[in-house]
């Protein structure tokens, strides 16, 4: 298998995952009229408030459906910027970014652009920030780990802790599935990255032992949801608990999307991610032509607007050509 089939193949992985997540249909919803996301939340709150079970979902009444239709959101967006960015210096590749209006981000995101609106730049502005932690950044290591280049700097900017950690990991597993290497070898370049005496190394061992134990991403996902989530937090996004669902799912796996990523998407908690993120390691397994054809990786513009109808691997096709 040629390096830039299994390129192919992180990049629709991501697609393919942050498709599968369960947050992903409201993410694209962004790009309707507000009004039809604010009867979204009076219908949930109808819900709550006469006790139904009936609970709404993201609907486009009178606009446009296509961005409902199932696919890529905001991991796969992010990538793609990343993607088209990966040249340029880091700050200055979300310096660009500040002060604009009609993009989407996570927390950490948002914080660092505002930072670097401020003149607070790298590693501050990650490090000075709510969400140092998230995973933003994981994400965006795809495309590092793809080029085989260190994401430290790009993490940085938006993230610290575990949050460049996870970066850092993900890129290495990435690079070696990437050059040919098997998922066992990926596992332990990205165990290399956890210090065990670090929140997301200790639980990406967990996860590991945890999924090892279970003998298969479907059964594992009871006692992963046991061993990593405690439900108290409002976000689902921390980087030490949807790299390791995302490592150890792709392990157990045996390298399969068709089998890790629903095991990803069935953990609500982490949905938001872990589907993209466990796409990504086994796509660059398997590579892109081992995925299901049926996906589709044209982004919509929920989070990025200039991204609206292009196709995420045509991003990957110019990087190999």
């Amino acid at each position: 298998m040629m390096p830039g089939d299994r390129i192919l193949g992180a990049f629709a992985g991501v697609a393919i995952g942050d498709a599968a997540g369960w947050p992903s249909s409201r993410h694209r919803a962004g790009v309707h009229a507000p009004w039809s996301r604010r009867l979204h939340r009076e219908l949930d709150a109808f819900a709550e408030e006469h006790r139904v079970t009936a609970l709404p979902v993201p609907f486009a009444l009178n606009q446009p459906v296509a961005p409902l239709v199932i696919g890529p959101s905001d991991d796969a967006e992010w990538l793609a910027w990343t993607a088209l960015t990966i040249d340029q210096d880091r700050a200055e590749a979300f310096t660009g970014l500040a002060g604009r209006d009609d993009l989407r981000a996570r927390i950490s995101v948002r914080t660092a652009l505002d930072n670097l609106a401020r003149g607070l730049g790298p590693p501050a502005s990650g490090h000075d920030n709510p969400h140092f932690f998230d995973d933003a950044a994981v994400v965006r290591a795809v495309a590092f780990g793809a080029r085989g280049l260190d994401p430290t700097a790009d993490a940085q900017v938006t993230n610290a802790g575990d949050g460049v950690l996870g970066a850092v990991a993900m890129a290495r597993a990435i690079g070696v599935l990437v050059d040919g290497g098997q998922m066992g070898d990926a596992v332990e370049a990205a165990l290399d990255a956890l210090p065990d005496d670090t929140v997301i190394g200790r639980a990406t061992r967990t996860a590991l032992a945890v999924a090892r134990r279970a003998g298969d991403p479907f059964g594992a996902v009871p006692a992963l949801d046991a061993a990593l989530f405690d439900h108290v937090y409002s976000y689902g996004v921390a980087a030490a608990e949807t790299f390791p669902v995302a490592l150890a799912l792709a392990e157990v796996s045996g390298g399969s999307p068709g089998t890790a990523v629903p095991a990803a998407a069935c953990l609500a908690a982490a949905a938001d991610s872990a589907p993209a993120l466990t796409g990504a390691l086994t796509g660059a397994f398997t590579g892109h032509g081992a995925l299901p054809p049926g996906w589709s990786t044209t982004l919509t513009g929920c989070c990025l607007p200039e991204l609206a109808g292009v196709d995420l691997l045509d991003i990957a096709r110019g990087w190999i050509a």
